[in-house]
């Protein structure tokens, strides 16, 4: 708050010594002592900042800029002697000059924020020792330490040590995350505890962070179909603005009508009505993980219609997970488990992993198993103690007796998209495991978070077979899916829609499903963190796996395109034309003319400043 007051204060002296000045002159005596009329000063001063600024914008940008109705207006005041009026002009566009600024430079400090995150220094192992090193120096390949309370200056892998690792500045996770050997580490998170030395892989603009600043700084250039209207109305507005002034003028006679209306018809609410709600959007969402690419992809995104997404690795965690076990012939569920494990031990199929990892989780201590062999296409044997276990698919039971109860379970397991797995121990089915792909946790609340937005058209695309498609989005409430989809059919799927007149986005990984993410309206892709494919390919990169996110940024761009129409229809477009309307009749004077357009201009950077703050109220 005191560093705030610091800044207001630096910003508002310039102005208040003129204001200052301003006030002198109504007392007689310094005009006495001065000899001429102390409303001069300002008017001269600001006069001629208003007019340098004015004339180097309009060498810059080679057209007509707003600043040139105030220059006129203010020249103007000088032959009809109105000197106050022409100072007071000048100071309130000064003043709106650097309130616009302050405000403006809160809704860029969320993006600088994240640049900050990046340390200046890292300690480098070099001749066996840590040296610090600024960070322009540290190269790939070389090894770096990360203490404590440190920064994580690269991208690399863990060759020592472990950590907790906060990450929120990258992907928005609020929670630390458990870093071990060979795992992978980016710039800009944080270790908690533990110390790191980690292997380097990319430095600089090509770290993921890098990445990151460089597509926000992208996106703020990156300019909407809204904000290129606004900046041709606001070129064709000011030579009109001009000649309605001559009109009023040659009609009533009166230069100070025609003065109020140069002073009232500046379009800068108009030129910052888009540009301070895409910075304060993009740096709204940066902040909590999520990348949108500029001005064209938020405006787009506000107005999607359908939302279709990829099932594996989107919806679904993307590592299977054992679901259920049933047992038969007195076999328990805890021994059906401890066979089936103990079998799968040196198996690297993903299943067999699933099978692991619940039997780590029960706390089942495996016997070691000898003679293994894996029939591809049917399953794994091996000798556990005394017994030959096999575990496989549904091909087992083509070479054996068994019974009706058996066959119904892996039949149900089937019908419900899952693989089930038979556990036989010495010729007897022991038990049925059942394995599927995990849904994410937050997906069925996502899903009804985009009904309640007005989300209508839901689907899923998968090229599972239709079973294990339907059993999914059952379970995440999605009605509509299509299954069996080549990459090529996704393609033809979203056309589909689009040719309904939909506005669509696609969600996937960003690598797989690149090409459907490219032709969506808007692409999304999932766990972008580190991947230079998906935050290349999609419109908006969430860079962790919170699906909540989607439903958020779809809500902050709907915000956005309304606080868009709230800034060039209420504070630009109304205010310039009921306030010309007021200065032609000589309703308004210039003084009070150039107060207006100063508090227009103000209201359309806060208004814009509450998307920083934007969050979606959860039902």
């Amino acid at each position: 708050m005191r560093e705030r007051i610091i800044d207001y204060v630096n910003a508002l002296t310039y102005p208040g010594i003129m204001l200052l000045i301003l006030i002198s002159a109504a007392f007689p005596a310094v005009r006495e002592l001065l000899g001429f009329d102390p409303v001069l000063i300002p008017l001269i001063i600001l006069g001629g900042h208003l007019l340098y600024s004015t004339v180097k914008a309009t060498i810059q940008t080679k057209r007509i800029t707003a600043g040139v109705l105030v220059v006129i207006a203010m020249i103007a005041t000088l032959f009809i002697e109105d000197y106050l009026a022409g100072a007071i002009v000048g100071l309130m566009m000064v003043i709106g000059e650097a309130l616009e600024g302050m405000t403006l430079e809160k809704t860029r400090n969320a993006v600088r924020e994240l640049i900050k995150l990046t340390p200046s220094v890292a300690s480098v192992l070099r001749n066996g020792q840590w040296v610090q090193v600024a960070l322009g120096e540290v190269q790939r390949g070389d090894t770096v330490l990360v203490r404590p309370g440190e920064r994580v200056p690269v991208d690399g892998r863990i060759i020592a040590g472990s950590a907790a690792v906060d990450e929120s500045s990258i992907n928005g996770e609020s929670m630390p995350a458990d870093k071990l050997e060979g795992a992978k580490v980016f710039a800009g998170s944080m270790c908690v505890t533990g110390a790191l030395e980690v292997f380097v892989e990319k430095v600089g603009a090509d770290t993921t962070f890098g990445q990151i600043i460089r597509v926000i700084k992208e996106a703020q250039m990156n300019k909407g179909a809204t904000q290129k209207f606004a900046d041709m109305f606001a070129g064709y507005f000011t030579p009109v603005v001009l000649l309605l002034a001559v009109a009023v003028y040659l009609l009533t006679g009166e230069l100070v009508r025609a003065i109020t209306i140069l002073v009232i018809a500046c379009p800068c609410a108009l030129v910052l009505a888009t540009p301070t709600a895409v910075v304060a959007g993009v740096g709204n969402a940066a902040k909590r993980g999520a990348l949108i690419k500029g001005g064209v992809t938020l405006e787009q995104t506000g107005r999607i219609t359908a939302v279709l997404f990829d099932k594996t690795g989107t919806l679904t965690k993307g590592t299977p997970a054992v679901k259920s076990i049933e047992a038969f012939a007195g076999f328990s569920e805890e021994q059906v488990l401890r066979f089936a494990a103990a079998a799968e031990q040196k198996s690297e199929h993903p299943i067999a992993k699933a099978i692991l990892r619940k039997a780590a989780a029960d706390g089942i201590v495996l016997e070691p198993a000898q003679d293994f062999v894996m029939e591809i296409g049917r399953g794994v044997s091996a000798v556990v103690g005394t017994s030959k276990v096999s575990v496989g698919n549904t091909r087992l039971l083509k070479d054996m007796t068994t019974s009706v109860a058996v066959r119904s379970a892996a039949e149900a397991q089937e019908s419900l998209g899952r693989t089930a797995l038979l556990v036989v121990v010495d010729g007897q089915v022991a038990g049925c495991l059942a394995v599927a792909d995990t849904i994410r946790e937050d997906a069925p609340q996502m899903i009804a978070l985009l009904r309640q937005s007005g989300i209508k058209t839901i689907a899923m695309l998968t090229g599972d077979n239709k079973s294990v498609a339907a059993a999914i989005a059952k379970e995440v409430g999605i009605t509509e899916f299509r299954a069996g989809l080549l990459p090529q059919e996704k393609l033809d799927v979203v056309r589909e829609y689009q040719a309904k007149k939909e506005v669509v986005a696609m969600v996937g990984d960003g690598v797989n499903d690149g090409p459907s993410l490219v032709i969506a309206d808007v692409g999304v892709a999932m766990g972008a963190m580190g991947t230079d494919v998906a935050i290349e390919a999609a419109d908006i990169a969430l860079m962790g796996d919170n699906l909540l996110l989607i439903p958020e940024m779809l809500g902050l761009s709907k915000a956005a395109l309304k606080v868009i129409q709230q800034n060039i229809w209420v504070f630009a477009v109304a205010v310039n034309v009921v306030g010309m309307a007021f200065g032609s009749l000589g309703e308004m004077t210039p003084i009070q003319a150039a107060i207006v357009h100063n508090v227009a201009s103000v209201a359309v950077v806060v208004n814009s400043a509450r998307l920083l703050s934007y969050r979606q109220a959860a039902f």
